[in-house]
């Protein structure tokens, strides 16, 4: 653990998985809006990172009422505790079977949170530690028990490690739970680790728990394993289905969804940015009376002086606003461009985001873009401001495989740029318009299919060549977004959450009163 700001208590903590401080664009400047938009209530962070290697410096100045940040890499290779030969409670792992049996065949909505209190207080009272589940014998006869049970890879090494390596970073997250500093309402902006941190939270604290879900966090992991070449396979060429998913991919799967099911089960409120997402939680396992919907909103005066900036007519120029990273199919947008550049030779394409997440992609989007003789035509920028960059910008393309509710949309129609989007996450919604008098509004741009780009092509090409269609979107995004998508009407839904979740929680005790810096 590493404490960058050093605090005694907050209001709120927040749990950030992967996010703020250390990674820019996206989540991580809403989560940098929420915090900066709520300077009545202190907040304590705990960044949770995979290695600090995959990291680099923080990407954003702590605003004053963060008091506390404390960072953790759940990969980072800590010491395991000392091989010592132990039995193990049956007791408890009896409860630990029925734990997981629960989460192999869940119930309709909700978790087990009665069963994890129960885990915890056996961890509490030393009778379930780490060196249990590492080198107890009823862990091993757990583990061997569902080997031969569920296992359909012949591998039992494999598997005995996969159920190692998995559930490592749980026990880290326990004692990251233990030290945590005293807080009023903790506030996670994910599921996966970070949900099941706030789960545990809840359970040891008795403090509300709150959930925000940009995209869903199930959905995109699923993405990473079905594409992930470092999981085993070792059935034999017979033993193949191909219409069936490997054992271990299902595995880490099924894993995160059950992390994923025991916040829902502990958050009082599970917020989505749109109905589509809200349902996906529903139908994941999230009681459906805790669900709404409060959307992104943007900082509309500032993007207003943006629009302002913009030169008469329709600039020649096509922006992907984004990390260079496979979820953001950067390929499919430069190949885009070969026909773009070939009907319209004086458009430019620039890609605007950060290359070090993913070195590798990024190295392979340059070698594209050359192989495809788009040197003069495509042009990374690396991170750039967006207020420098948006009055320059003529459509706004985004070509994602994955995406919830992208604040990048909606930034470009407040400083008057169209968009043409994939049909992923809300952008079916944030360019056509939901129902009535949104849809009325109008097209703000275009929706294409993933991984078309013919498709996107011919929707970046229609828009800058037809300066009428241009303007009337233009119209209908900054329409859209002045009427749904304002920072005011955000932050409002945010602050009845926090003062209920708040109103909801004892004082904290005198001596760790909450401090401002």
């Amino acid at each position: 653990m590493t404490i960058v700001r050093q605090g005694t208590q907050a209001d709120i903590g927040l749990l950030l998985e992967g996010t703020f401080p250390y990674v820019s664009g996206g989540v991580s400047s809403w989560v940098n809006q929420i915090i900066r938009g709520f300077p009545e209530f202190t907040f304590a962070l705990c960044f949770i990172g995979s290695r600090p290697e995959d990291y680099g410096d923080m990407r954003y100045e702590l605003p004053d009422n963060v008091v506390h940040l404390e960072t953790h890499y759940l990969h980072d290779g800590r010491e395991k505790p000392p091989v010592v030969s132990r039995p193990g409670d049956a007791a408890v792992f009896r409860e630990v079977r029925a734990l997981h049996e629960q989460y192999r065949n869940p119930p309709a909505a909700g978790g087990c949170p009665s069963m994890i209190g129960r885990i915890l207080s056996h961890r509490a009272r030393g009778a379930y530690r780490e060196e249990d589940f590492l080198y107890s014998r009823e862990s091993w006869n757990f583990i061997t028990e569902q080997y031969r049970a569920h296992c359909t890879d012949p591998s039992f090494v494999d598997y005995f490690w996969t159920v190692r390596i998995m559930h490592a970073p749980l026990w880290r997250l326990m004692d990251i739970a233990d030290r945590f500093i005293p807080v009023r309402a903790y506030h996670t902006i994910s599921t996966g680790y970070a949900g099941f941190l706030g789960a545990l939270l809840k359970v040891m604290t008795g403090r509300p728990l709150l959930l925000s879900e940009h995209g869903i966090y199930t959905k995109e992991r699923k993405i990473d394993l079905f594409q992930a070449e470092w999981i085993r396979d070792n059935r034999g060429v017979l033993e193949k289905d191909t219409s069936e998913v490997a054992y271990f991919r299902n595995l880490w799967v099924r894993f995160f969804e059950a992390l994923g099911r025991e916040c829902y089960a502990n958050a009082s409120r599970i917020i989505s940015l749109y109905e589509a997402n809200r349902l996906r939680q529903i139908q994941d396992g999230a009681p459906a009376e805790r669900t709404e919907n409060i959307p992104n909103g943007i900082n509309l005066p500032a993007l207003q002086r943006v629009r302002a900036r913009r030169p008469e007519g329709v600039p020649r120029t096509v922006c992907l606003i984004g990390r260079v990273v496979p979820i953001k199919d950067v390929k499919t947008f430069i190949r885009a461009m070969r026909t773009v550049a070939n009907r319209l030779p004086d458009v430019q394409a620039w890609i605007a985001g950060p290359e070090d997440e993913d070195p590798a992609y990024a190295r392979d989007c340059h070698t594209l873009a050359t192989g495809l003789g788009l040197t003069d035509t495509v042009k990374f920028l690396g991170f750039q401001r967006i207020d420098d960059l948006l009055p320059q910008v003529g459509v706004l393309a985004l070509s994602s495989i994955s995406e919830a509710l992208p604040l990048v949309i909606l930034e470009g129609y407040a400083a008057g740029v169209p968009c043409v989007a994939t049909d992923v996450g809300s952008c079916r919604q944030l360019v056509e318009g939901l129902e009535g008098p949104d849809r009325e509004l109008g097209l703000a741009g275009q929706i294409v299919g993933i991984a078309d780009p013919q498709a996107l092509a011919e929707a970046i090409i229609r828009l800058l060549d037809d300066p009428e269609a241009w303007r009337a979107a233009q119209a209908a995004g900054i329409a859209r977004v002045e009427r749904y998508y304002t920072q005011e009407q955000m932050f409002a839904g945010y602050r009845e959450v926090y003062r209920t979740a708040l109103d909801e929680s004892p004082p904290l005790p005198p001596a760790a009163a909450t401090e401002k810096r």
